[in-house]
């Protein structure tokens, strides 16, 4: 190695040992700063607000035995039933709430004061029902319990439940005036009916449920639904609580988290695109990381919110606020791969709350399909759940491949036909765009004899720029744009970068089959191995196979351009689709069938363009245009310059 290569991997050597100091003083800085807050809070009484504030320690560094503990032990204070665990717990211990049986009374180790009648008591159940959704209503934690979307089922063909389970926690926390912690989640409700079974299928159904205080003084929530809904209308109504609740707290927290189950075949595509959404009031939609390798993702929002929707790939649970929570934090966490459960998504709401006056807070809850058509009726900007990409990506779906797909979707059954019709339909419009350029790469196969000549003149290293010079001037004598074969990859770049965002979320396409394909919003299988291969997996996708072989044949049949006939380069440019056969061998179907399409199309598209073109004609110009002087460009003249400094003359005309 020469010394500028051994300085060079010095600096990056010193600069990495600088930036990893840099960091964990960082790191350090702000674990040290969240403990003193939470102790500070812990001394003054604020309980809450010091668990808070532990937890958010833990953001900067995992695990940290003191602040676990300290969480633990806030947790058994204010009555909460979660501990704070080590990255060395088992799955078995993570998930214990889970094997509890349904029905199962807990033991009450909190003095719930005046609400200790209600600590107790038979978790029944009552269902409320309309023709697309069917909840389970629990009577403790006057929660749903479970969600079931009727349309819809599981890859191996079970119903599909959006999540189930005394898992779930979905209630206020707050404190009483007698500084006792409740969570609402822990209670039992009393319905205000006797029925256990609400269909909303013609006209719309209220279920009422109501934890009791004394002396008329309760919560009571109230669920709607109406018919051909997945949206349902949540109201809860504080009736005399002025008295109960601490009456310095001018805001509650609502706490909601919940397992998300498996419902795809391909487990791994499907956690890519699980996360956490959430709108900011009266403003943009944002969202945690998604296909994140950390085991949690979460985000503090100090700000006001509309709504917070915990998503899988093709389904969402969403809680929205026909006003705003004040602010809120949500976090996503990663579980072993051997449970059936994709994703835990925890969110805490600051909900506004006046001690002094009688409360009513409305809030909307939905349960469905990460449709776009579905969403956007019910407003709110709820159809952004459903990530399109950003800036001209989003767009090019939005307003294009959606409407076209639409409309598709009223005339043809099939849905690979579709994916066929649109491919072609995005062909022509790109073809008047590209001919020129797929002319221009044509008429460089025509002059690649007289470019290899060049190479064999030039054939030494220090050459390199003299070969380059002749070979721009040979191409500007011809009329030829070297670069002019870069633009249909250029324009259609936009379009596969979209595509690749539309096939893998477009529920449309699930459980539609194709061909050999059985769900094109998952990958085809024509062959299951009995061993896993890095990065590829443990089965062939044939659309892949047919995507790499066709993308091979493409690039052969459009030859070398300028730079590529150097070996490094041509067997990168030959890498590449094998590449893309490994990382999309797991993705949707229905995307690399698209991509197969548009190389098969690409290729006749090159066919016909150089049925258009006369080697004859080509070489004819350029005889003729040899006898005239070429005016050097600026950008020659510089590269001209360039050399004669160095001492390289440029080649003669």
């Amino acid at each position: 190695m020469d010394r500028n290569t051994i300085t060079g991997i010095v600096l990056i050597f010193l600069i990495f040992i600088g930036f990893s100091l840099y960091n964990n003083s960082r790191l350090n800085k702000g674990y040290e700063h969240a403990i003193a807050v939470a102790d500070s809070f812990y001394a003054k009484g604020q309980l809450e607000n010091a668990r808070a504030e532990y937890i958010n320690a833990l953001r900067y560094k995992a695990n940290q035995p003191d602040a676990v503990a300290k969480i633990n032990d806030l947790n058994q204070k204010l009555g909460l039933s979660v501990a704070v665990e080590d990255s060395s717990s088992t799955s078995e211990q993570k998930n214990q709430a889970e094997a509890q049986p349904a029905g199962a009374v807990p033991a009450v180790t909190t003095d719930f004061g005046i609400f200790t009648s209600a600590a107790t008591g038979d978790n029944e159940f009552i269902t409320l029902e309309n023709n697309k959704i069917e909840l389970k209503i629990a009577l403790r934690g006057g929660r749903v319990y479970s969600a079931r979307v009727k349309d819809y089922v599981t890859h191996d063909s079970l119903p599909l439940i959006l999540f189930s389970g005394d898992s779930t926690v979905f209630g206020f926390n707050f404190f009483t005036n007698d500084n006792r912690a409740v969570q609402t989640n822990n209670l039992y409700f009393k319905t205000q009916g006797s029925q256990t079974l609400y269909d909303a299928t013609a006209e719309a159904k209220s279920v009422v449920l109501r934890l009791e205080a004394d002396n008329d003084r309760y919560i009571e929530y109230k669920y709607t639904l109406a018919p051909d809904k997945y949206m349902v209308d949540f109201d809860v109504n504080f009736k005399s609580m002025d008295g109960v609740i601490a009456s310095n707290q001018n805001s509650l927290t609502f706490d909601w988290k919940m397992y998300v189950p498996q419902k795809e075949k391909g487990r791994q595509n499907e956690e890519n695109y699980a996360t956490i959404k959430y709108k900011y009031y009266q403003d943009e939609v944002d969202q945690l990381k998604l296909n994140s390798k950390k085991d949690v993702e979460q985000a503090d929002i100090p700000t006001k919110l509309s709504w917070v929707a915990f998503q899988d790939q093709f389904f969402s649970a969403v809680i929205m606020s026909n006003e705003f929570f004040l602010n809120g934090s949500v976090s996503s966490a990663r579980t072993e791969a051997s449970l059936k459960y994709i994703k835990y998504y925890t969110a805490e709401l600051g909900v506004p709350y006046n001690p002094a006056a009688a409360n009513t807070m409305s809030m909307k809850l939905y349960y469905g399909p990460n449709s776009i058509t579905v969403l956007r009726k019910e407003g709110n900007d709820l159809e952004k759940i459903v990530f399109l990409g950003r800036n001209i990506i989003e767009w090019i779906n939005r307003f294009m491949i959606i409407p076209v797909f639409n409309w598709l979707e009223k005339y043809v059954g099939s849905y690979g036909l579709i994916i066929l019709i649109l491919t072609i339909l995005i062909k022509i419009v790109l073809f008047p765009l590209t001919f020129k350029s797929y002319q221009s790469t044509a008429k460089m196969q025509v002059l690649k004899p007289l470019v290899d000549e060049l190479g064999k003149k030039y054939p030494k290293q220090e050459d390199a720029l003299k070969k380059q010079q002749a070979t721009m001037d040979l191409y500007k004598r011809a009329g030829v744009n070297p670069m002019g074969g870069c633009l249909p990859m250029l324009l259609q770049m936009p379009i596969l970068f979209a595509m690749f965002r539309f096939f893998p979320v477009s529920i449309e396409l699930r459980q539609e089959p194709f061909l050999w394909a059985t769900d094109l919003s998952t990958y085809d299988s024509i062959l299951n191995l009995p061993f896993t291969i890095p990065l590829y997996g443990s089965h062939v996708s044939l659309f892949t196979i047919l995507m790499t072989v066709s993308t091979l044949l493409t690039m052969k049949m459009q030859g070398s351009s300028p730079g590529s006939d150097q070996p490094g380069m041509k067997l990168m440019m030959y890498m590449m689709p094998v590449m893309f056969m490994f990382i999309l061998n797991n993705f949707s179907s229905g995307l690399t069938y698209y991509y197969f399409l548009a190389n098969v199309l690409t290729y006749f598209q090159n066919v016909l363009s150089k049925r258009f073109i006369n080697a004859d004609a080509v070489l004819a110009t350029l005889e003729e245009n040899k006898k005239k002087p070429v005016k050097k460009s600026r950008w020659q003249q510089t590269l001209e310059e360039a050399a004669r400094r160095r001492g390289i003359n440029p080649p003669k005309k």
